[in-house]
């Protein structure tokens, strides 16, 4: 393995208004697996991000976990500015996500689950099926490489390919389009990529009922269609925040997800154990079918 130069480890920090993303990351009583994320960052050939973190932990907050701190390092040495920030007291999922979107300044922003690692490249294909779109978000669905071995034709027999431009589609509970939310379970993602004999540097971009774990945005985009700003009207014990989301974004400008996924779940216990509440049978209740 080669050695980087002490120029690799000491760029120059870019100015704030030049990002060209800022990775947003919520946390809480996960140390471990966001140090594993932030390795991912790491590892990323797209140069021009930011990184905000946010922290819920009942304890210290998990950037303070030796590993965690040494990819801050690692991020930051390499002109990656790095925000640590406590948020507390908690007030649910949705509302910890809008207060990572205030902090967003860069024209895109990719909320990244701390339980997700990104393959090198990954944040770069994002980045061109999001120019290529010109649509609201473009998502990964993070894998569960346990289930390599699970095959499950069924669950993905809703994929469809975008045929054309991505446009603007509604979904809600019993609309065809909500039929799809089981594509991401398990290893389908990965077993549709093999299907696809996709070739090195070859993405497809697909029809998708929602996306969870990595997900860039148009900053611009998201906000026009209210952010997460209905966290208000959910109590603090809630599911299903980025469900919404996208749904209000894919209404206005389109969603898609992106085949091959470079995004592995780490498939840690959840730390959402209470799911009674689904955030859009509370915030989309009137306008549902």
């Amino acid at each position: 393995m080669g050695r980087r130069s002490s120029e690799q480890w000491a760029r120059p920090q870019p100015s704030p208004d030049k990002m060209a993303v800022d990775v947003l990351v919520p946390t809480c009583n996960r140390p471990a697996e966001l140090a594993v994320s932030l390795a991912g960052l790491a590892a990323q050939s797209e140069q021009a991000f930011a990184v905000v973190i946010s922290d819920q932990s009942a304890g210290q907050p998990a950037w303070e976990h030796p590993a965690a701190a040494a990819m801050v390092r690692v991020l930051e040495a390499q002109g990656r500015p790095v925000r640590l920030l406590r948020h507390l007291p908690r007030r649910g999922l949705a509302e910890h996500r809008q207060f990572l979107l205030d902090q967003s300044t860069a024209e895109r922003c990719l909320f990244l689950d701390d339980d997700v690692w990104l393959e090198p490249g990954a944040l770069e294909l994002l980045s061109q099926a999001l120019d290529e779109l010109r649509c609201g978000f473009v998502g990964m669905a993070p894998q569960g490489l346990s289930f390599l071995a699970d095959r499950r034709p069924e669950q993905a027999s809703t994929f469809e390919v975008w045929d054309g431009p991505v446009t603007p589609e509604r979904i809600r509970p019993g609309d065809p389009g909500f039929e799809r939310w089981p594509l991401h379970s398990a290893a389908n993602v990965t077993h549709l990529s093999a299907e696809l004999q996709l070739q090195p540097g070859q993405w497809v971009p697909y029809h998708v009922a929602w996306l969870g774990g990595c997900v860039l945005y148009r900053r611009e985009a998201l906000d026009d269609a209210g952010g997460f700003r209905f966290w208000s009207s959910l109590p603090a014990e809630h599911a299903g925040e980025d469900v919404v989301a996208q749904w209000q974004v894919m209404e206005r400008y389109g969603g898609a997800g992106i085949l091959p996924s470079g995004a592995v779940h780490l498939e840690s216990p959840t730390t959402v154990t209470d799911r009674r509440v689904e955030a859009y049978d509370v915030v989309l209740r009137e306008d549902s079918v």
